[in-house]
């Protein structure tokens, strides 16, 4: 690429990776057969946000031009069907998009409000004010009935089957920078500017409150496997990784582990499907993979100016990484079960 990657995701019905860069280019790759299908030429105009849809027969994009774009995918070809579908949004930077689990529904933010687009009906169904602030991240409810929106002072939270009714608040001191919620649709998580993390159980306005990060917390992600009483929260902030497990008394909340191997800034976590098994993607050029979300048992290398995302596929077997120059890398797990590589 041409330059940074901003964004990485794998199509959830077949083998094939999509990555965007800072450039404005869009590619799809077989990393088995390492097919290469460039869907958008480098423009000058950063690509910052990527997703397939739940069915994988669609492919959105956007960025710093305002314009949505979305691709339909052949189901199985790994081939754009057809040019894609267009909406421009001038002198607006599209920087979040997410789509529904359960229907072809994405939502997308532009500014103080987000949109959400139904694929089959070629429609925007609703337009959501935030007011606040602008949008800064978004979040469906594993069911696909509720989607989260967060920004300043708070995470808003609306109700699919009544896009008109007032939205559920979850008032909070600071803005929230990242929102997540955990696979099995019990908790929802959310990373602050003022270097806190709050939980809260989804049908409750009352969190759990963790501080004393080193600054904002950036990056959240959740274990689709259950260890205890709940999934496994891992959080980013600076240099650490904090992983957070749910106390078998609701009283003692959550206990957090610190992973600090790391030399630079962290830029991305997420959980292997189906295992607690970590990886950690930092500007220091490496990967971390934790075992158990608790101790590094191997470091892949291959940006030698810092890692800026990275994905798993679907089912787990494949790890996919983006770097600050451009580079991006794929390992497959060995046929052992050891590592990757």
């Amino acid at each position: 690429m041409n330059d940074y990657v901003t964004a990485i995701a794998w199509c959830p019905s077949q083998l094939t990776l999509a990555i965007a860069s800072a450039a404005g280019e869009i590619i799809l790759i077989n990393p088995e057969t390492q097919t290469e299908i460039s869907l958008q030429e480098a423009n000058g105009q950063s690509i910052d946000c990527l997703a397939f849809s739940s069915d994988g027969h669609h492919l959105a994009a956007g960025g710093q031009s305002g314009q949505l774009l979305i691709w339909p995918i052949h189901p199985s070809a790994s081939l754009p069907i057809h040019s894609p579908t267009r909406l421009p949004h001038p002198r607006t930077w599209l920087d979040s998009l997410t789509w529904s689990p359960t229907r072809n529904e994405l939502a997308f933010s532009l500014g103080r409000y987000a949109q959400v687009w139904d694929t089959e009906a070629e429609d925007i169904v609703t337009t959501l004010q935030f007011e606040n602030s602008s949008v800064l991240d978004m979040a469906w409810h594993p069911q696909g009935n509720h989607l989260a929106v967060s920004g300043h002072q708070g995470v808003k939270i609306w109700c699919r089957d009544n896009w008109d009714a007032d939205p559920e608040v979850r008032e909070i001191a600071a803005a929230s920078v990242a929102i997540a919620l955990s696979p099995d649709g019990q908790y929802l998580a959310s990373g602050n500017l003022d270097r806190t993390l709050l939980v809260w159980p989804f049908n409750s306005a009352d969190p759990w409150q963790m501080s004393g990060f080193p600054g904002k917390v950036r990056q959240l992600a959740w274990s689709d496997v259950t260890v205890g009483q709940a999934p496994l929260l891992a959080t980013a902030s600076g240099t650490d990784v904090i992983v957070w497990r749910k106390q078998s008394d609701a009283n003692d909340g959550w206990n957090a582990e610190v992973l600090d191997l790391h030399e630079q800034r962290v830029n991305a976590i997420a959980f292997q499907p189906g295992s607690t098994l970590l990886a950690s993607a930092a500007e220091d050029g490496w990967i971390c993979l934790w075992q158990k979300a608790q101790r590094a048992t191997q470091i892949l290398e291959g940006a030698s100016q810092g890692f800026s995302v990275l994905s798993w596929s679907p089912n787990g077997k494949w790890l996919a990484a983006g770097g600050q120059q451009g580079e991006w890398l794929v390992w497959k797990q060995s046929n052992r079960g050891k590592g990757f590589g």
